[in-house]
């Protein structure tokens, strides 16, 4: 009866442990999540920013081709679209619901290639470097791009980014702090049985190596449990953004949200694990029953 009450303890002892790495995991890997969503909107938004290069109605189609290729070659440039001027023409009429040449005599819209920016080069320091070449060429006649909403963006961008990074690290402490918590609980319920086994002459690395197993097991369980619920909420996310433009659930940021849940549920078991069973090896007798 006694042994069969204690395996029930030990048995209720590792679900709670599993349980509660689990839920410190989950609140860690939101942290992630959240950290490398945010990295993967930030890049997005500053990758729809454009510069519109408007052109003279003069321009060749030679001109055109050559234009377009070196737009295409510039380090700043991850997308050009053409724009005619009689497509330009079709939607000022869709957004005023009358013609142009109705009350201007003529169509003000130039042709104009749309240039879709790299997120790098998405800031006034870039655009100062590249853009002046750009203005200079033939048949150029002006360049259009929202500079001050970028510096607006590029400066909220790096206040989140700032406020997420001191929030991950906190609690990234608060995790690593409840995860020892809750091993340090486990071993020293079992603190007589260790020193049982250092009275009879047992060897550290053999009284260890239990406890270092069967953290080892807490952890993986835990982590992928853990992996579990934050896949489904990932899933969710995904199913839910129809935005096209703004993907934020990439394979990147699950791959790096579900691997850093393993990578931590693994090693913070087995580090406080090791660090918690030696404190309690090098206890003395009076040490332990003081404790």
């Amino acid at each position: 009866m006694g042994k069969k009450k204690k395996r029930n303890g030990g048995t209720f002892n590792t679900v709670t442990s599993c349980i509660s790495t689990a839920l410190v995991l989950i609140l860690l890997g939101t942290v992630v999540l959240f950290v490398t969503m945010a990295g993967n909107f930030s890049r997005s938004v500053r990758e729809n920013f454009t510069v519109e290069v408007l052109l003279d109605d003069s321009i060749a189609d030679a001109e055109l081709d050559l234009l377009r290729s070196e737009l295409l070659a510039q380090p700043y440039a991850k997308q050009v679209t053409y724009i005619s001027k009689e497509q330009g023409t079709r939607e000022m009429m869709e957004t005023l619901g009358a013609r142009p040449e109705d009350f201007l005599g003529g169509s003000p819209i130039p042709a104009e290639f749309e240039v879709y920016l790299r997120a790098d080069y998405a800031n006034a320091d870039s655009l100062n470097r590249y853009l002046p070449a750009l203005k200079a060429r033939p048949h150029v006649k002006e360049l259009v791009y929202p500079l001050d909403l970028m510096d607006t963006m590029n400066h909220s961008i790096r206040v989140v980014s700032l406020v997420l990074l001191g929030v991950a690290v906190l609690l990234a402490f608060v995790s690593f702090a409840l995860i020892n918590n809750t091993v340090r609980m486990s071993i020293y319920a079992r603190r007589f049985s260790i020193h049982t086994m250092k009275l009879v002459g047992a060897r550290r690395s053999f009284i260890r190596r239990p406890f270092m197993r069967r953290a080892f097991w807490i952890g993986l369980v835990a982590a992928l449990v853990a992996d579990g619920v934050l896949l489904g909420g990932m899933l969710y996310l995904i199913r839910m953004n129809t935005n096209d433009e703004f993907e934020v659930v990439t394979p990147f940021v699950m791959g790096t949200t579900l691997g850093s849940v393993l990578a931590c549920g693994l090693l913070l078991t087995l580090v406080c694990t090791f660090f918690s069973v030696n404190r309690h090896l090098r206890m003395t007798t009076e040490q332990i029953y003081l404790k």
